[in-house]
């Protein structure tokens, strides 16, 4: 079951003590679920009692108490207990039963997995009014800002206008930086999370990138210059500044990235060996070796002659998977949110759990000794793929290589 799933079952939970007579309360449109936190249980927890309590006129653990029959039983859940002033903890089913859908929509989405449906987004653009040329005007160019508008520059020396007049539309969003190489790579990686979940974006700098940002850290922007009318604070983009760019060079590309993205917008990035280290202490190399080692499991095994299908790991495992499904299955809402609140430390942070509990796992993916591939151990690649694919797609995203071998 899928945290998108799970929230539909909590909602028909609370439709259901509302249609009893248990609630009086309006059934909210949607429900919120997430892993639980410090004391929590299970694999997901939601607030929806203490969102309920003041319009139901209860306290939060009463409406809680009143919302658990209705999800005790229902499909796909094995457990829910009542944690703190009214937190249900929902605990999913194992097995093949829960865990084969999800393994399936990974590997057939591959690394755009948790990106929203292209053919949906393509309908509901199509229906939206569109600028003249407005697309056009955005792919592939290179745009400076004069005082007055901001310009085109294509590879010829003539400029053609892009005027203020070209509003934004419904689904363009529109991001500003400052000149600051943080700043820059935040941004970038901002409008590729909003990409995956929809939206077209236009980028846009103070002022010329400088070339060794280009250079080492491979970002570029739509347009840079102060227009006229100053950016609206929404869209603007700043992290704390680096205190030392002429160390980003020294990191190499996917380490620089990787220190200025991994920390949180209001702390400052640590530029450091630190980031190069073959260690476990190192999350970035945690997650590119996990990665490289789920490559290195699928050639193992077609060696040994077997591919993936998903299907039971078998009971004996089900410690190990256990939590690498819990984050599998999160993903889609981590990059939705990571999107919205354009916080890629998010992402990254989610990568270092997918990280270590793919590495957990993936000791028991293979026969040992003597022992014949069987049905579940083509399972457990299945599982070792869509690990993978995770983490490729959320490497992609930050713009750091996933690597084959490592």
């Amino acid at each position: 079951m899928t945290p998108v799933e799970l929230s539909r079952t909590v909602l028909r939970a609370v439709r259901r003590a509302v249609d009893g007579g248990e609630l009086r309360v309006t059934v909210p449109e949607k429900v919120s679920v997430t892993v639980p936190g410090a004391g929590g249980w299970g694999d997901y927890a939601t607030n929806i009692a203490l969102q309920l309590a003041r319009p139901a006129g209860e306290t939060p653990r009463r409406v809680a108490e009143l919302l658990r029959p209705h999800l005790v039983g229902a499909h796909g859940v094995s457990g829910v207990e009542i944690t703190g002033p009214g937190f249900l903890n929902i605990r999913l089913m194992r097995g093949s039963a829960a865990s084969v859908p999800l393994i399936e929509e990974i590997l057939r989405r591959g690394p755009r997995y948790g990106f929203v449906d292209e053919a949906a987004v393509g309908a509901s653009h199509a229906a939206l009014p569109e600028p003249d040329g407005s697309r056009d005007a955005l792919a592939g160019q290179h745009l400076s800002s004069s005082p007055d508008a901001l310009t085109r520059e294509p590879a010829s020396s003539s400029a053609t206008a892009l005027t203020r007049e070209h509003t934004p539309i419904p689904y363009l969003v529109q991001l500003h930086a400052p000149h600051e190489p943080r700043a820059l790579v935040v941004m970038e990686v901002v409008a590729r999370l909003l990409r995956s979940q929809g939206s077209l974006v236009r980028t846009s700098c103070a002022a010329r990138p400088e070339p060794e940002w280009l250079a080492v850290l491979g970002v570029d922007v739509d347009a840079y210059g102060t227009p006229a009318t100053p950016a609206p604070l929404d869209v603007n983009v700043r992290p704390v500044p680096v205190t030392d760019p002429a160390a980003l060079p020294t990191l190499g590309r996917d380490a620089a990235r990787w220190a200025l993205l991994h920390s949180a917008a209001h702390d400052r990035p640590r530029l450091t060996a630190e980031h190069l280290v073959q260690r476990e202490s190192n999350p970035l190399f945690r997650v590119r070796y996990a990665y490289a080692r789920t490559r290195a499991v699928s050639r193992n095994a077609a060696d040994l002659g077997f591919t993936a299908t998903p299907g039971d790991v078998q009971e004996d495992t089900t410690p190990l998977v256990a939590p690498l499904l819990t984050h599998l299955a999160d993903h889609p809402r981590l990059l939705a949110r990571a999107a919205a609140h354009r916080t890629p430390d998010l992402l990254a942070r989610h990568l270092v759990a997918v990280a270590d509990a793919t590495l957990v796992f993936l000791p028991a993916a293979l026969p040992l000794g003597d022992e014949k591939p069987s049905a579940a151990h083509r399972a457990r690649l299945a599982l070792a793929e869509a690990a993978g694919a995770v983490l490729a797609g959320g490497l992609s995203l930050l713009g750091i290589d996933a690597p084959q071998h490592l």
